[in-house]
């Protein structure tokens, strides 16, 4: 019951209770021929009324305080207990009145703090094993790349096809040590949505050529084949950021050849008309994603288990990146899988259409 509605039922009986009392003894007193009654009454009906109300008064007070001093306890507890930080409690929130709605708002509190206790824990925990993922790959290539460095320089290396392949080997480390920091870089800016955008014009297909000019080179030293199927018009734009955009481009095709599984693989590119949209699509051969994992492949941190109990070591964000990237550019992605067979990345960005002002054509 609400405090309003105590205090109007406690004003109701203040004001008529001792009516009541005083009507009834006078009606009894009249019956039964008390006149010493009656003349005491009338004698002294103010002393009458102030020990009436006086007892009414005590009783609502017992009643209103006894019924909110609980409540009030209760919450007065659970507000220590937040300010002490220890949010493992519960509120409780059964009841109608005023104190049940505070209750209620402080549960509510209560639980976006733990949630938001709970997230912290977790991205500092996601940070740390991102700043360890990513100490041990950088600390991978950059051994690797000092190995092959002092071979060239003692001359272990002493034909010239042994020294294209040093420093190709040093070329592709250093590839994939500006990759992890470039995942270092976005990641920092993805919770503040402070990715820098530049968007502009692009034409579809002199765009995609251009990719897969740059990404063929880096595959073919991995000795990974790259098949490239354009379907879409040659005047087919899109607005987007291109850098950004290659950042998806680079990252999916490098998540295949980092989880291949063996030493020659098959990648295509098929850039598709959909209407309204340009697909592209994005294929391997390798050994593909397990079906319990991949709802979770763009999940922060991610990995499956076939990643986790391999010698393959990563970020865990790369796909996370390209799907904020591409959902900022107004697209979607999604991925299918075969284990054994292959994985497929799809993603659809809308195609440029220039609005024509009703005037223009008028004219």
């Amino acid at each position: 019951m609400k405090l309003r509605d105590r205090l109007i039922i406690s004003f109701c009986i203040i004001l008529f209770v001792p009516i009541l009392l005083f009507t009834a003894v006078a009606m009894i007193a009249v019956h039964f021929q008390g006149e010493d009654i009656l003349k005491f009454l009338t004698m002294d009906l103010g002393m009458s009324v102030m020990i009436i109300l006086f007892f009414t008064a005590v009783i609502l007070i017992m009643w209103i305080y006894g019924s909110f001093v609980q409540k009030i306890n209760h919450l007065k507890e659970a507000a220590e207990n937040i300010k002490e930080g220890n949010l493992d409690f519960n509120i409780d929130t059964r009841g109608k009145d005023e104190f049940s709605e505070v209750a209620k708002a402080l549960e509510a509190t209560r639980k976006r703090l733990k949630e938001n206790a709970v997230e912290k824990l977790e991205n500092e925990n996601n940070e740390k094993q991102l700043i360890s993922n990513i100490a041990h790959d950088l600390k991978t290539p950059l051994t690797a790349i000092q190995g092959y460095a002092e071979g060239l320089l003692d001359g272990v290396a002493s034909t010239p096809e042994k020294q294209r392949s040093y420093i190709k080997t040093i070329y592709n480390k250093a590839g994939e040590m500006n990759t992890l920091l470039n995942e270092l870089t976005i990641y920092s800016k993805i919770d503040t949505n402070r990715i820098p955008y530049n968007y502009e014009k692009i034409n579809v297909s002199q765009y995609f050529m251009d990719c897969v000019e740059e990404l063929g080179m880096d595959l073919e030293n991995q000795n990974i084949r790259l098949n490239y199927y354009n379907q879409v018009d040659e005047d087919t734009e899109i607005i987007a950021d291109p850098e950004q955009l290659k950042r998806v481009i680079h990252n999916i095709v490098g998540n295949s050849v980092k989880y291949m599984g063996k030493k020659n693989g098959l990648i295509q590119l098929r850039i598709l008309d959909v209407g309204d949209f340009v697909q592209v699509e994005i294929e391997d051969d390798g050994r593909g994603i397990a079906v319990k994992d991949l709802p979770y492949i763009f999940d922060r941190m991610y990995r499956g288990d076939a990643s986790r109990n391999s010698s393959i070591r990563g970020s865990g964000i790369g796909l996370s990146i390209v799907q904020k990237i591409v959902e900022d550019h107004g697209g979607k992605i999604w991925a299918t899988s075969k284990e054994g067979e292959g994985t497929v990345m799809y993603f659809v960005l809308r195609k440029y259409q220039e609005i024509i002002d009703e005037q223009d054509i008028d004219n």
